[in-house]
């Protein structure tokens, strides 16, 4: 009989073992897509663990569970599972901490502070996800939350990522609760916690860096089975930003983003249903995976409630980020979150007006219409005869360097690509380069916009047959006059908007800022552009087998800065354009519409994925254009082209099966 035991403990420990495999690969693999939301209980929001109602919480599972959710990110609130309080003697000298009023147990746990009563409702909400098939993300140091610190009450006041102490407690609380549930198969990931980048204003890169290494290694210590998440909201590259997209990538397995249009620079200037905004989550997050080398997903997505778009359009957005981040390669859509949080009468809701009408769902449990496109789109995944989409094929690279903006730069120059029919990755300038046809280099700023080193092997691998573009905003290079094939005479403040026009199509023509006019003179550059006096602003020069196009106006920057621009019948994307066809690179699929994007993805015997996205409020009806002997085979989704034509509805998408 024992040893019955002994093998079925055995059976059940493999098992396990092999779900925790699954649920690591379903959020780090290639092509891997999970689609969920966060999640508050529906009728408490942050007090859910206080006010414990496991009979709602199984209500809102199995509604979740029914809109076709697979993964939802749950919080620990800090306070609540590591309830410690600081004690103090004569003269106000600490003189112990108590787990509530009672001495903290000298094993177990509770001598890390954990509440056992708090970790007994946390297996029992993973219990019910696994009933329900739902895996959780563990968003494990909250301590904050739409607004509000939450801080155990022998911490607060403290510096919460930089004091010892407070360091030293919170490993000490991760430890135990990893060890604590992770023999639970319904946990996928360890995320961080939520936006911890937002508890304190660190004063360096250093300090940053080594509270996630603490806590990125106290995960791992407890449990190497399990993928760690970022957590973090609004990375940066350098500059004064202590929190960096390469040491997250670094010291976690999966980076994230929390692309909501209103709190992201760029971003919200737009309306909601339209190119920049719905470019915005895959263009965040295709930097941050590029950069970073990590897989990365949206882990928070959404809009601020009814006074920044209304239910029809909120649901046209989700629509649009979740066929854009499965077709580029982002590993999740995550929604904030599950239900509305309007009837709670407590901050932060107390406070926030835009933190109240958020969910998926409304507090009556009728699902807003964001809910059934969720809820659609997971059907969609289901009915696909392939577990994973192939990594989409590039043929860019856009390099980003010191001293610019950087993510306003890379968000333009992405949308910019995208309508040229180009599939941009992202590097930084110290990074080493990825063999490309083109290289982007937008919108450089400053006198040491990338090292020398760098320039010459960007120089190098234009002689060598690549083409390069190079946007200048204030910036310098050297060499300079040879490989761009134009001589400088003098360098001025303007005093008018710069005006381009094209010489090849006397019809493309606009102004835009910029702070230097660049007198130019050709050496050997051909011009292809001038302003309104005939001094040259585009040109072209052949350098060894390749070739460097040279603007002297930084259209990527000004385009990030200015409202309605990818809308207002001005092609800025046939500069992006003319670099395509000048590298040679040819599409298997030519959207000719510039709110349709096609991303491509190769299959064994032949075969192809084509997934086109439509990015506007408008539907699109635009010729097809094969290339190669390719011909549609089977239409998984969207209206099938007759005639020549394909039809794609607004915000929405058309995904083909491709044979030659």
């Amino acid at each position: 009989m024992k040893k019955q035991i002994v093998l079925i403990s055995s059976l059940l420990l493999l098992m396990m073992k092999m779900l925790f495999a699954q649920s690591a690969a379903s959020l780090t693999a290639p092509g891997a897509f999970v689609v969920g939301c966060n999640y508050w209980a529906s009728h408490a929001g942050i007090h859910m663990w206080r006010n414990w109602r496991p009979e709602i919480v199984e209500a809102d599972l199995q509604q979740l569970s029914a809109g076709n959710i697979r993964i939802i990110r749950v919080f620990p609130v800090w306070p609540d599972f590591q309830p410690i309080t600081q004690y103090y003697g004569g003269n106000g000298q600490p003189a112990e901490i108590r787990l509530k009023d009672q001495p903290l147990p000298a094993t177990g746990p509770g001598a890390s502070g954990l509440d056992t009563a708090m970790l007994h409702h946390f297996r029992d909400l993973a219990d019910m996800a696994q009933r329900h098939h739902i895996q959780l993300v563990a968003g494990l140091v909250t301590g904050w939350m739409s607004g509000r610190m939450l801080v155990p009450p022998a911490l607060e006041g403290k510096h919460l990522l930089s004091d010892p102490t407070a360091i030293m407690w919170q490993i000490k609380y991760v430890t135990a609760f990893v060890q604590a549930m992770k023999n639970h198969p319904a946990i996928a990931a360890w995320d961080l916690g939520n936006e911890c980048n937002v508890m304190e204003e660190l004063p360096s890169r250093e300090a940053a860096y080594l509270w996630t290494a603490a806590i990125a290694n106290a995960i791992r210590t407890a449990d190497p089975s399990r993928p760690v998440v970022s957590g973090m909201h609004g990375l940066g590259m350098e500059g004064n930003n202590p929190w960096r997209i390469a040491d997250q990538a670094e010291l976690t397995d999966i980076l994230t983003t929390h692309p909501y249009p209103m709190w992201t620079p760029h971003a919200g200037m737009d309306a909601k249903n339209n190119i920049r905004t719905c470019m915005h989550s895959v263009a965040e997050s295709r930097l941050y995976a590029d950069v970073g080398n990590k897989p990365c997903m949206a882990e928070e997505i959404g809009m601020m409630g009814p006074m920044e778009a209304n239910e029809e359009v909120t649901a046209a957005f989700a629509r649009t980020a979740l066929f854009s981040l499965w077709a580029n390669n982002c590993h999740g859509f995550m929604w904030w979150c599950a239900y509305d949080q309007s009837h709670l009468d407590f901050p932060p809701y107390e406070w926030q007006a835009v933190e109240r009408n958020l969910g998926l769902i409304r507090p009556d449990r009728t699902p807003k219409p964001v809910f059934n496109e969720l809820k659609k789109f997971g059907a969609f995944l289901q009915q696909l005869p392939l577990t994973v989409l192939p990594v989409r094929k590039t043929n860019a690279v856009c390099i980003l360097t010191d001293g610019q903006d950087q993510w306003g730069v890379a968000y333009s120059s992405y949308i910019l690509a995208k309508q040229a029919g180009l599939e941009l990755s992202f590097r930084y300038a110290s990074q080493p380069l990825t063999p490309a046809a083109l290289y982007i280099l937008p919108a450089i700023n400053g006198i040491t916009p990338l090292s020398r080193t760098a320039w010459l092997t960007l120089l190098e691998k234009v002689k060598e047959g690549a083409t390069l573009y190079v946007s200048c905003n204030e910036g310098f290079l050297s060499p300079f006059t040879e490989p761009t094939g134009i001589d400088i005479i003098t360098r001025e403040s303007r005093r008018e908007n710069a005006a381009f026009n094209f010489l090849a199509d006397t019809a493309f023509r606009f102004e835009t800022a910029a702070g230097s006019k660049f007198r130019v003179k050709s050496v050997t550059a051909k011009v292809l552009a001038v302003e309104n006096d005939s001094n040259p602003v585009f040109t072209v020069n052949e350098y060894g087998k390749g070739r460097i196009y040279f603007l002297t106006v930084p259209l990527e920057n000004n385009l990030a800065n200015t409202p309605g621009v990818f809308e207002n019948g001005i092609p800025y994307w046939k500069i992006y354009e003319t670099l395509k066809e000048s590298a040679g690179i040819k599409n298997v699929i030519s959207s000719h519409d510039p709110s349709v994007a096609f991303t491509m993805h190769e299959l064994p015997a032949g075969e192809m994925i084509a997934v086109g996205i439509n990015y506007s409020a408008a539907a699109v009806n635009a010729p097809l254009a094969l290339d190669n002997g390719w011909k549609i085979h089977k239409v998984f989704y969207g209206d099938p082209p007759s005639g020549g034509k394909y039809h794609i509805n607004a915000n929405d998408a058309l995904v083909l099966l491709l044979k030659k």
